[in-house]
């Protein structure tokens, strides 16, 4: 029996926001491809199905008789074609998300070392007809149930390479209709092909996220090819790398960060007609790109902590009046229950502000900061003498939640 050893195999996947496709929001697969599906690209693709030569080859114990009853005690394959969960996690933050992994397929080359199949099956024939002669089912393009047919088949006197679709769980099994005496066939290789379902990446930090799942390998085992075929490893083991690269980006328009709050209408009707203004107000648009939750709050010049808001303050008083400030949202972001965000109020503790997260890509979607002096700090600040308040505002949106 071979000496068994454990093989591994990075897969890695990445999620950067596309702009030109803002409602693709998922994971793509950037392991390498070989085997199956570097040869058949477009089928792959229109399955999702990706593939990996495996370095794992497997060597008879013993001969396979023909006509064998026992499928154990021929060719058969059986992978873990069903889902299996794998968690990884963020290198950072701790924080888990569950890919998911299935075998989708399979295949390899037999290759017999010591004669050809022509000699095998003791006839004056060819290669391919030799190829058929040797198994039940023809020869190993045709798969037996419940694997599916995957197209490939190519010979020599010495090999046969094949892959076969495994859409369900089970064994997969030929007979063999002539004595192959023991070292007359081996499995060059393994060709491992699988499906993915990776985590929505809106809904997860920035980073690395990282985890393992490991199929063992052997008569009985996760990745079985029976009794008398035994692979030169006993476990696989598959370490998964997805990396998130989120986007959040705010834009304000150029002298946007000077907000002036003015009467609707502008000052025209108090300083003509003694009109009271009612409320003093600016709207201020920005462009958000955002592919990441993200909350807000403010950080403020000065500040009222019991009303958590922040202060307009007049140098030649000294007098404080509280500017109340919210945040509209464009559409496909929402809050934690999933409503729209239209004038949120921001606070110094980032209360009622502590998650938006998109739909899907926003890229430079507008949405409007709202800056107001409601009524009664209004009729204060006109009945005193102060003609000018000012104060920084910093408005915070934080991607590190």
């Amino acid at each position: 029996m071979p000496t068994a050893n454990a093989l591994t195999q990075d897969i890695s996947a990445l999620f950067r926001p596309d702009p030109a496709k803002p409602t693709e929001n998922k994971f793509t697969n950037t392991t390498p491809v070989s085997g199956y599906c570097a040869a058949r690209p477009s089928e792959c693709r229109a399955t999702g199905m990706f593939s990996i030569l495996l370095r794992v080859s497997a060597n008879a114990i013993g001969a396979i008789q023909a006509g064998h009853e026992d499928p154990r005690q021929g060719a058969m394959f059986k992978v873990p074609a069903n889902w299996r969960p794998v968690q990884v996690t963020h290198a950072g933050t701790g924080e888990t998300e569950v890919v998911e992994v299935r075998w989708a397929g399979v295949g390899s080359q037999q290759f017999f070392p010591d004669s050809d199949v022509v000699q095998l099956v003791g006839g004056d024939v060819s290669s391919l007809r030799a190829h058929q002669m040797l198994w039940t089912g023809l020869d190993w393009v045709y798969a037996p149930s419940p694997c599916r047919y995957g197209g490939v088949g190519g010979y020599t006197d010495r090999t046969y390479s094949f892959f076969w679709k495994t859409p369900t769980e089970g064994v997969c099994a030929k007979r063999a209709n002539y004595l192959i005496p023991h070292g007359s066939m081996r499995y060059i290789y393994l060709d491992f092909a699988y499906e993915l379902r990776t985590p929505n990446p809106l809904k997860m930090s920035s980073g690395q996220y990282t985890g393992s799942l490991t199929y063992s390998v052997g008569p009985g085992q996760d990745v079985d090819l029976g009794d008398v075929m035994i692979p030169d490893d006993s476990a696989i083991t598959l370490n998964f790398n997805l990396e998130v690269q989120h986007t959040l980006k705010v834009e304000v328009p150029p002298g946007g960060n000077r907000v002036v709050l003015e009467p609707q209408g502008g000052w025209q009707a108090w300083l003509n007609q003694g009109q009271k203004p009612t409320r003093l107000f600016r709207d201020q648009t920005f462009h958000i790109s955002a592919s990441s939750r993200f909350k807000m709050n403010l950080q403020c010049q000065f500040a009222d902590a019991s009303d958590n808001t922040c202060l307009l303050w007049a140098p030649s008083s000294g007098l404080l009046v509280p500017v109340n400030i919210s945040v509209t949202l464009p559409n496909g972001l929402t809050d934690a229950a999933g409503q729209p965000v239209n004038r949120r109020r921001l606070y110094l503790d980032g209360s009622g502000t502590e998650l938006f997260q998109p739909g899907h890509y926003i890229d430079r979607r507008p949405g409007t900061l709202h800056f107001e002096v409601a009524r009664n700090q209004v009729e204060e600040m006109l009945a005193g003498e102060a003609k000018h308040y000012s104060g920084n505002v910093t408005v915070i949106w934080d991607s590190e939640i």
